[in-house]
Order: structure tokens, then C-alpha cells, then sequence
């Protein structure tokens, strides 16, 4: 149980700092991205190929990179 924790709180940091990242590149978040679908039919014509490589296989990269930290790091400790 205490792996499951630390190993969800580097998850969770990694992605806010992933969120940080994909704002100062200007890519849309996750958040952004499903915000557009639901308000506006025409949001395809605004998400670009950048857009969708960062949601698709950067982000999930980055939080499977940061899971795997955590476990790295939690066999050291414990």
C-alpha cells in the first residue's frame, strides 16, 4: 500500500510538472483538449499535429517515466 502511494505521488508530480511543460511549449493539456470537444464542433480545425503527439505520446511517456522513478526509488528506500 505504501508503494501504491509513493509510487501515485511522483505520478502526480510528474504531471504537473508535464502540465508546467506543455504550457510554456503551447500545447493543449488534457484538460484543454476535452474542454474543446465538448464546446465547439470546429475544435478539430484548432488542435494541431504537436498538439496531439504531446497528448498522445509525450504526456503518457512522461507519467509512465515518472511511475517507473517512483518505483526505482521506492525499492531504495525500502
Amino acid at each position: 500500500m505504501i508503494r501504491l502511494l509513493f509510487v501515485g505521488i511522483f505520478i502526480l508530480t510528474g504531471a504537473i510538472i508535464s502540465n508546467l511543460f506543455a504550457a510554456k511549449i503551447q500545447c493543449k493539456t488534457w484538460y484543454d483538449f476535452l474542454q474543446g470537444m465538448l464546446e465547439s464542433y470546429s475544435f478539430w480545425n484548432q488542435v494541431g499535429i504537436k498538439d496531439l503527439v504531446w497528448l498522445f505520446f509525450i504526456y503518457p511517456l512522461l507519467l509512465g517515466l515518472s511511475a517507473q522513478a517512483g518505483n526505482i526509488f521506492y525499492h531504495k528506500i525500502f
